[in-house]
């Protein structure tokens, strides 16, 4: 039977969805199933998110890969627990030596942004304190994916045919790229099989070894080795060095409920910040022009500080929360009038990405990201390894005086970032949208239509969505209200509609009902999302 597989010429709706035992929410069906496959194997929410990341890593390597980094919010037994697994730029990297290499900023592409993986030592340190089941058997289902192969989804093939348009292919540190991800230099389409049986043998050292391979083993020094061939600055140390940080995740209250981030060096704080912000404000009505203007400009402000001030909390020369202050939120709401402004950072006292939830039967709960950042990121596979390296390096800056300053062994600003909801003592659920800077944005948006429109989690992530560009320039997605477009570009709002919905983000949403320990999410239309219940 012949079809388009990305031709929908009619609207199609989606329910939230209901379970008891378990939930996974995901971008990719076969994802979301190799985490509910571990509930019902006896493992908890933690297992489901860790085969469900490394599934992901399989089926979707057009937002991450074994090569990158990962962050979650863990509610496990009552208790919430914030993980930090970004990796640090190379010992012997720095501005002087990047410079000297023709850069005047930062490359998004090849070895010079590759950062330290982070993603597999996330997993490990998920797996040895929190999980019911070994890391063998939660790695199971993605290793059988990329050995036994896989038909590629629709938004994953589109977006694999773009990558193979950014990098040379005539250059030799990409040529295990194109020999990994294309055959005869064109990459899937939707419904192909495609077999990463290298990615599988990595996947099963990594499960063997607890991560010891990928970290201090063969795995790190075939890193090296390909590092050194090709003029890299990473090398086999800077592996040995890694390690996670465990996190106290940050919160602001919103109209009765604690919004829930990682601090910095991810921008977790961009939304709280902005929803600091709009806490001042009175805003009934969803589809009004002022709502979403109020929405803009506080998003706005929030940025312009974490530009200013977020990086590698080793280097940050303010306490992250004193951006939170009540205070500081009234200071940068005095700036909002009924003029779209270009925003600047204030003065506070001194002091290509994957998103999955999980919950299980007995309350506990995941909100999990990782990314290669800038699609497959660098570009660079590690010769007969599966290893696709992130290219996280390229948010650093190439000027000494920024915060975000390139330096040695320093972990930059980082764009991914989960979520988490509670209200009072009780969770309500796990959440994310992922998509570079429009994370924060997708955060403010959907938590804004759950809290306060009373949008079902499935509703509230299919909204049309905004995105802030730089400036007064705004992208709206071709559905987006005509009439309030029209309106705040009378506030001086710069809008261009589009007809990709790409650049919006993909988000997933679990919430919990206390009473009952029901659950219902929603999963993202713009993607091939999934919600797998048992």
């Amino acid at each position: 039977m012949q079809f388009d597989p990305w031709y929908h010429p009619y609207p199609s709706k989606r329910t939230p969805m209901y379970s008891r035992r378990g939930m996974v929410g995901t971008s990719q069906p076969l994802a979301s199933e190799a985490g509910i496959d571990m509930l019902k194997k006896g493992g908890n929410a933690v297992d489901a998110a860790i085969a469900t990341a490394a599934a992901l890593t399989v089926v979707e390597p057009t937002s991450n890969g074994i090569g990158s980094d990962s962050f979650a919010i863990v509610w496990l037994d009552g208790e919430m627990h914030g993980l930090n697994a970004s990796g640090r730029s190379p010992g012997n990297i720095s501005i002087d030596a990047v410079r000297e290499r023709g850069h005047e900023v930062m490359p998004r592409q090849g070895l010079i942004p590759v950062n330290v993986p982070g993603a597999p030592g996330g997993w490990v340190a998920l797996s040895n304190r929190f999980g019911k089941l070994t890391l063998e058997e939660v790695l199971a289902p993605a290793i059988r994916l990329a050995e036994e192969g896989f038909p590629v989804s629709p938004v994953v093939s589109k977006h694999w045919k773009a990558a193979t348009r950014l990098y040379p292919s005539d250059e030799p540190e990409f040529k295990p790229w194109f020999d990994t991800f294309t055959k005869y230099g064109k990459a899937p389409e939707p419904g192909d099989i495609w077999h990463l049986p290298d990615h599988g043998a990595t996947l099963r050292k990594i499960a063997k070894t607890n991560g010891k391979a990928f970290y201090e083993g063969e795995l790190a020094g075939r890193v090296d080795q390909f590092s050194r061939d090709h003029d890299g600055f990473i090398r086999e140390e800077d592996f040995a060095q890694f390690s996670v940080d465990w996190v106290q995740p940050l919160s602001v209250n919103y109209k009765g409920y604690d919004v829930w981030e990682l601090p910095p060096n991810g921008q977790g704080i961009v939304p709280l910040m902005a929803m600091n912000i709009l806490n001042g404000f009175d805003l009934p009505e969803k589809e009004s022009a002022d709502t979403y203007h109020k929405h803009i400009e506080a998003l706005k402000l929030a940025f312009a500080d974490s530009f200013e001030y977020i990086t590698d909390p080793e280097h940050m020369n303010i306490n992250p929360e004193t951006l939170l202050t009540p205070k500081y939120a009234a200071e940068r709401r005095s700036l909002i009038g009924v003029e779209a402004i270009d925003p600047h950072a204030g003065t506070p006292p001194r002091g290509g990405t994957v998103y999955l939830a999980t919950a299980d039967a007995d309350g506990n709960m995941v909100s999990m990201i990782q990314s290669n950042y800038a699609g497959f990121g660098s570009g660079i596979v590690i010769p007969g390894t599966g290893i696709s390296m992130q290219n996280r390096g390229w948010e650093f800056r190439l000027e000494k005086n920024e915060a975000n300053a390139l330096a040695p062994n320093k972990r930059t600003y980082h764009t991914i970032i989960p979520g988490f909801l509670t209200k009072g003592e009780q969770p309500v659920g796990p959440f994310g949208v992922m998509g570079g800077y429009m994370m924060p944005q997708g955060h403010l948006q959907v938590l804004t239509n759950a809290i306060d429109y009373r949008l079902n989690p499935q509703a509230a992530l299919d909204a049309p969505r905004w995105k802030w560009l730089w400036g007064k320039k705004l992208e709206v997605e071709a559905h987006f209200p005509a009439e309030i477009a029209r309106q705040l570009v009378r506030k001086g709002h710069e809008i261009a509609p589009t007809l990709e919905a790409g650049g919006f983000g993909r988000g997933q949403a679990i919430w919990r009902d206390p009473d009952t320990g029901v659950l219902v999410g929603g999963t993202e239309s713009r993607a091939d999302g999934h919600l797998a219940i048992w």
